[in-house]
């Protein structure tokens, strides 16, 4: 059996890995991919089994701790955690699968999986499975990934769609370098094809059961990690990155005020303008919240999960509002700060402009836009139905 770090081990791990998530941010974004020393890191550190079953070395770490993680990832490097939280979820979602499945992909050591929940592709059926024709974006960390998790629309006898989860090797799909973008640009969130990729039915459950919890793994059924609905999953998975990105922009922003002059004013030390302090004081309270809603979401998560309970329809949509919410909060405080830093904070060489554009990146996600996410929240608490499959 596995050594299974405690939480503030791993927490501890990703505190150290700081300072060279920093160091190789800039070169991250210029070359869109991940730095090899920040994988070896992320490698060493154990990070790539947190959410793998213990019976595969993995650590079952709880939502908690992949909060506390993802938040100092996030802090050091907004790519790197946001890389990190993607390589969690699609792992997370290998223990849905039968476990001849999961003994195929969990064989490789630290074995990273990328995906996404996008049915942008066709699933033709034939003997013994399923041909594959579509493409898939932003499929954060392909370039460093093992597996990826596709989504695709197969045709059913009554003429209806259904979309299908399948596990593809990534060196079976074509990979686009085509990730030129603002923000976020480290995690190389590449476009992926497949073309007349045959996928065995074994690796392949119908996305409606999925997201039902009505999961394939007879190994896996009594785990608490798997006593969840996946929403909820991938709720408290991406919370921590977004808080940790305005954690870092706190520090960035801190790092650079004592003696900063306020230009074409009268003060020479930015610290004593009464502005400062109310953009100081309004920024660190909106972080605090959105610690309280990142907290909540995963405490609420490995609780239920611990207790087996169901989730109810509202705590669902809540979850969803809860990233939403984060999101927002931390792109409040991170706008306030990176406006408070001056005409200079523009450079490439100046962290906090990265963190902006992350930060603003991370809140144009379909599943983490503030607005979609609360009118969701607010159609339950109304009583009426969910207008999405997503929750």
């Amino acid at each position: 059996m596995t050594d299974v770090p405690s939480h503030e081990e791993l927490v501890s791990r990703a505190t150290d890995l700081v300072p060279l998530l920093r160091k190789h941010a800039q070169w991250s974004e210029e070359n869109r991919r991940l730095h090899e020393e920040v994988i070896e890191g992320l490698g060493a550190a154990g990070f790539f089994k947190m959410r793998v079953p213990r019976r595969y070395g993995g650590y079952e770490a709880s939502a908690r701790t992949v909060v506390e993680v993802a938040a100092e990832l996030g802090r050091g490097d907004g790519a790197v955690g946001w890389t990190q939280q993607v390589w969690w979820i699609p792992g997370w979602m290998v223990g849905l699968f039968p476990d001849s499945v999961q003994d195929e992909v969990y064989r490789t050591p630290d074995v990273r999986v990328c995906g996404t929940l996008s049915p942008t592709a066709m699933a033709t059926p034939v003997d013994g499975g399923y041909l594959v024709n579509g493409k898939w974006g932003f499929i954060s960390g392909a370039l460093h990934s093992h597996w990826q998790e596709i989504i695709a629309v197969t045709p059913l006898p009554d003429g209806q769609m259904m979309p299908v989860m399948g596990l593809v090797p990534i060196s079976d799909v074509e990979i686009v370098d085509d990730w030129h973008t603002m923000g976020v640009r480290g995690s190389g969130s590449v476009t992926t094809i497949a073309k007349d990729l045959f996928v065995p039915a074994e690796r392949t459950l119908p996305l409606p059961a999925i997201l039902q919890e009505q999961y394939a793994s007879a190994l896996n059924a009594d785990l608490p990690m798997y006593k969840a609905p996946l929403l909820a999953v991938a709720a408290a998975t991406t919370v921590g990155t977004v808080l940790g990105m305005a954690r870092g922009a706190m520090e960035a922003f801190m790092e650079r005020l004592p003696g900063r002059k306020i230009t074409y004013t009268s003060y020479d030390d930015q610290r004593e303008a009464p502005i400062t302090h109310l953009q100081l004081a309004e920024a660190s309270l909106k972080i605090d919240q959105a610690e309280f809603h990142s907290y909540r979401v995963a405490d609420l998560l490995d609780a239920k999960s611990a207790a087996g309970e169901p989730w109810k329809i509202e705590e669902r949509a809540r979850a969803r509002a809860e990233v939403g919410v984060v999101c927002q909060l931390a792109k409040e405080a991170v706008d306030l700060l990176f406006g408070a830093s001056g005409g200079s904070s523009i450079y490439e060489s100046v962290a906090i402009q990265r963190i902006a554009r992350n930060v603003t990146t991370a809140n144009l996600h379909a599943l983490m836009y503030p607005p979609t996410a609360f009118e969701l929240y607010g159609r339950v608490l109304a009583g009426l139905e969910p207008n999405t499959l997503y929750i």
